[in-house]
Protein backbone atom coordinates (compact mmCIF):
# COMPACT_ATOMS: atom_id res chain seq x y z
CA UNK A 1 0.00 0.00 0.00
CA UNK A 2 1.33 3.39 -1.00
CA UNK A 3 1.88 5.85 1.83
CA UNK A 4 0.18 9.25 1.51
CA UNK A 5 2.57 12.19 1.73
CA UNK A 6 0.99 15.62 2.13
CA UNK A 7 4.18 17.30 0.87
CA UNK A 8 3.52 15.89 -2.60
CA UNK A 9 0.27 17.82 -3.01
CA UNK A 10 0.61 20.45 -5.71
CA UNK A 11 -1.76 23.40 -5.95
CA UNK A 12 -2.16 25.21 -9.25
CA UNK A 13 -4.69 27.45 -10.90
CA UNK A 14 -7.09 25.44 -13.03
CA UNK A 15 -9.19 26.82 -15.88
CA UNK A 16 -12.81 25.72 -16.07
CA UNK A 17 -12.18 24.03 -19.43
CA UNK A 18 -9.64 21.72 -17.76
CA UNK A 19 -12.24 20.27 -15.39
CA UNK A 20 -14.53 17.50 -16.56
CA UNK A 21 -18.27 17.67 -15.90
CA UNK A 22 -18.18 15.22 -12.99
CA UNK A 23 -15.43 17.15 -11.17
CA UNK A 24 -17.23 20.46 -11.82
CA UNK A 25 -20.37 19.10 -10.13
CA UNK A 26 -18.37 17.62 -7.26
CA UNK A 27 -16.74 21.03 -6.68
CA UNK A 28 -20.09 22.80 -6.91
CA UNK A 29 -21.87 20.55 -4.43
CA UNK A 30 -18.83 20.32 -2.10
CA UNK A 31 -18.59 24.11 -1.83
CA UNK A 32 -22.31 24.29 -1.09
CA UNK A 33 -22.04 21.64 1.64
CA UNK A 34 -19.12 23.58 3.12
CA UNK A 35 -21.15 26.81 2.91
CA UNK A 36 -24.06 25.12 4.69
CA UNK A 37 -21.83 23.72 7.45
CA UNK A 38 -20.17 27.11 8.02
CA UNK A 39 -23.59 28.77 8.09
CA UNK A 40 -24.98 26.33 10.65
CA UNK A 41 -21.89 26.61 12.87
CA UNK A 42 -22.00 30.41 12.65
CA UNK A 43 -25.70 30.42 13.59
CA UNK A 44 -24.97 28.19 16.59
CA UNK A 45 -22.15 30.51 17.74
CA UNK A 46 -24.60 33.42 17.48
CA UNK A 47 -27.05 31.44 19.64
CA UNK A 48 -29.66 31.59 16.88
CA UNK A 49 -32.21 28.83 16.59
CA UNK A 50 -31.75 27.12 13.21
CA UNK A 51 -35.39 26.02 13.14
CA UNK A 52 -36.56 29.60 13.83
CA UNK A 53 -34.27 30.99 11.12
CA UNK A 54 -35.59 28.44 8.59
CA UNK A 55 -39.22 28.66 9.75
CA UNK A 56 -41.69 28.90 6.88
CA UNK A 57 -43.16 32.35 6.30
CA UNK A 58 -46.52 33.18 7.83
CA UNK A 59 -47.83 34.91 4.71
CA UNK A 60 -47.23 35.04 0.98
CA UNK A 61 -45.30 38.31 1.34
CA UNK A 62 -42.01 36.38 1.18
CA UNK A 63 -43.01 34.93 -2.19
CA UNK A 64 -43.89 38.37 -3.58
CA UNK A 65 -40.70 39.95 -2.24
CA UNK A 66 -38.62 37.10 -3.67
CA UNK A 67 -40.28 36.95 -7.08
CA UNK A 68 -40.33 40.75 -7.35
CA UNK A 69 -36.59 41.03 -6.75
CA UNK A 70 -35.91 38.10 -9.10
CA UNK A 71 -37.95 39.72 -11.89
CA UNK A 72 -36.07 43.00 -11.46
CA UNK A 73 -32.67 41.28 -11.45
CA UNK A 74 -33.42 39.16 -14.52
CA UNK A 75 -34.75 42.20 -16.41
CA UNK A 76 -31.66 44.27 -15.56
CA UNK A 77 -29.35 41.39 -16.43
CA UNK A 78 -31.04 40.91 -19.81
CA UNK A 79 -30.76 44.64 -20.53
CA UNK A 80 -27.08 44.63 -19.60
CA UNK A 81 -26.38 41.57 -21.72
CA UNK A 82 -28.09 43.24 -24.68
CA UNK A 83 -25.88 46.35 -24.67
CA UNK A 84 -22.70 45.36 -22.87
CA UNK A 85 -20.09 43.27 -24.72
CA UNK A 86 -19.93 39.67 -23.50
CA UNK A 87 -16.26 39.92 -22.51
CA UNK A 88 -17.09 42.78 -20.08
CA UNK A 89 -19.36 40.47 -18.09
CA UNK A 90 -17.41 37.25 -18.54
CA UNK A 91 -17.25 34.90 -15.55
CA UNK A 92 -14.63 32.66 -17.13
CA UNK A 93 -17.26 30.33 -18.59
CA UNK A 94 -18.27 28.81 -15.25
CA UNK A 95 -22.01 29.47 -15.53
CA UNK A 96 -22.00 28.28 -19.13
CA UNK A 97 -20.27 25.03 -18.14
CA UNK A 98 -22.62 24.48 -15.19
CA UNK A 99 -25.89 25.07 -17.04
CA UNK A 100 -25.45 24.62 -20.80
CA UNK A 101 -26.06 20.86 -20.95
CA UNK A 102 -28.02 20.25 -17.75
CA UNK A 103 -31.52 18.86 -17.68
CA UNK A 104 -34.12 21.36 -16.48
CA UNK A 105 -34.71 19.35 -13.28
CA UNK A 106 -30.97 19.46 -12.51
CA UNK A 107 -30.85 23.24 -13.07
CA UNK A 108 -33.70 23.49 -10.54
CA UNK A 109 -31.85 21.26 -8.03
CA UNK A 110 -28.60 23.22 -8.38
CA UNK A 111 -30.48 26.52 -8.02
CA UNK A 112 -32.32 25.33 -4.90
CA UNK A 113 -29.21 23.92 -3.21
CA UNK A 114 -27.22 27.09 -3.91
CA UNK A 115 -30.07 29.35 -2.76
CA UNK A 116 -30.61 27.56 0.57
CA UNK A 117 -26.92 27.09 1.43
CA UNK A 118 -25.76 30.59 0.48
CA UNK A 119 -28.73 32.43 1.98
CA UNK A 120 -28.43 30.54 5.26
CA UNK A 121 -24.80 31.62 5.54
CA UNK A 122 -24.95 35.13 4.09
CA UNK A 123 -28.37 36.42 5.14
CA UNK A 124 -29.04 34.14 8.11
CA UNK A 125 -25.61 34.30 9.77
CA UNK A 126 -23.29 36.93 8.30
CA UNK A 127 -25.91 39.66 7.79
CA UNK A 128 -27.09 39.07 11.35
CA UNK A 129 -23.53 39.86 12.51
CA UNK A 130 -22.38 42.69 10.21
CA UNK A 131 -25.41 44.04 8.33
CA UNK A 132 -26.44 43.99 4.67
CA UNK A 133 -23.78 46.37 3.28
CA UNK A 134 -20.72 44.49 4.56
CA UNK A 135 -22.40 41.16 3.87
CA UNK A 136 -22.80 42.25 0.25
CA UNK A 137 -19.11 43.11 0.03
CA UNK A 138 -18.21 39.65 1.37
CA UNK A 139 -20.76 38.04 -0.97
CA UNK A 140 -19.26 39.83 -4.00
CA UNK A 141 -15.72 38.91 -2.93
CA UNK A 142 -16.67 35.24 -2.51
CA UNK A 143 -17.89 35.19 -6.12
CA UNK A 144 -14.28 35.48 -7.27
CA UNK A 145 -14.96 34.65 -10.90
CA UNK A 146 -16.78 37.98 -11.35
CA UNK A 147 -14.06 40.17 -9.82
CA UNK A 148 -12.17 40.61 -13.10
CA UNK A 149 -14.87 42.95 -14.44
CA UNK A 150 -16.65 45.76 -12.61
CA UNK A 151 -20.08 45.20 -14.19
CA UNK A 152 -20.67 41.66 -12.86
CA UNK A 153 -19.02 42.59 -9.54
CA UNK A 154 -21.39 45.54 -9.18
CA UNK A 155 -24.32 43.35 -10.16
CA UNK A 156 -23.44 40.67 -7.61
CA UNK A 157 -23.04 43.33 -4.89
CA UNK A 158 -26.38 44.92 -5.83
CA UNK A 159 -28.19 41.58 -5.93
CA UNK A 160 -26.76 40.69 -2.54
CA UNK A 161 -27.84 44.02 -1.09
CA UNK A 162 -31.31 43.47 -2.56
CA UNK A 163 -31.44 40.01 -0.98
CA UNK A 164 -30.45 41.54 2.36
CA UNK A 165 -33.10 44.24 1.98
CA UNK A 166 -35.94 41.81 1.27
CA UNK A 167 -34.76 39.63 4.17
CA UNK A 168 -35.12 42.56 6.55
CA UNK A 169 -38.39 43.77 5.02
CA UNK A 170 -40.08 40.36 4.94
CA UNK A 171 -38.67 39.10 8.23
CA UNK A 172 -38.08 35.64 6.79
CA UNK A 173 -35.09 33.94 5.19
CA UNK A 174 -37.44 32.41 2.62
CA UNK A 175 -37.80 35.70 0.71
CA UNK A 176 -34.11 35.82 -0.29
CA UNK A 177 -34.07 32.04 -0.79
CA UNK A 178 -36.98 32.32 -3.24
CA UNK A 179 -35.33 35.28 -5.01
CA UNK A 180 -31.93 33.56 -5.20
CA UNK A 181 -33.52 30.35 -6.50
CA UNK A 182 -35.60 32.18 -9.12
CA UNK A 183 -32.64 34.25 -10.35
CA UNK A 184 -30.33 31.25 -10.68
CA UNK A 185 -33.04 29.02 -12.19
CA UNK A 186 -34.18 31.57 -14.80
CA UNK A 187 -30.62 32.54 -15.74
CA UNK A 188 -29.69 28.84 -15.90
CA UNK A 189 -32.60 28.20 -18.26
CA UNK A 190 -31.58 31.16 -20.42
CA UNK A 191 -28.03 29.80 -20.68
CA UNK A 192 -29.31 26.27 -21.32
CA UNK A 193 -31.70 27.13 -24.11
CA UNK A 194 -29.71 29.99 -25.63
CA UNK A 195 -26.82 27.60 -26.17
CA UNK A 196 -29.07 25.02 -27.87
CA UNK A 197 -30.37 27.36 -30.54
Amino acid sequence: MKKFDIRNIKIRKVKVDEIDDRMLLINLYATQVLTLIIGIIWLLFQHQNLLAVMAPPRSLDAVWWGLGLAAAVVAIDLLISRWVPEDASDDGGVNDRIFRSRAVWHIAVISLVVAICEELLFRGAIQHAIGPYWTSIVFAAIHVRYLRHWIPTGLVFSISYGLGFIYEESGTLWAPIIAHFAIDFIMGLIIRFRRES
